[in-house]
């Protein structure tokens, strides 16, 4: 059970970095003077890392 706890941390963990480099790029993107570079070489907005689907959300079942 531990070991599982220690898994879903990590990859909420990794989640959140992501989300927060995703945000830090879409704002650099915005901002002058990196707005002008962006435009110029079509940098496009990226994405946050999402949990779309039900089955994501759903908690496993798993039995010793």
């Amino acid at each position: 059970m531990e070991e599982l706890r220690s898994t879903e941390n990590r990859i909420a963990f990794a989640r959140q970095s992501f989300n927060d480099a995703v945000t830090l790029y879409n704002t650099k993107r915005e901002v002058f003077p990196s707005n002008l570079v962006a435009s110029t070489f079509n940098f496009s907005e990226a994405q946050l890392l999402e949990e779309s689907s039900p089955e994501v959300k759903e908690v496993p079942r798993i039995s010793f």
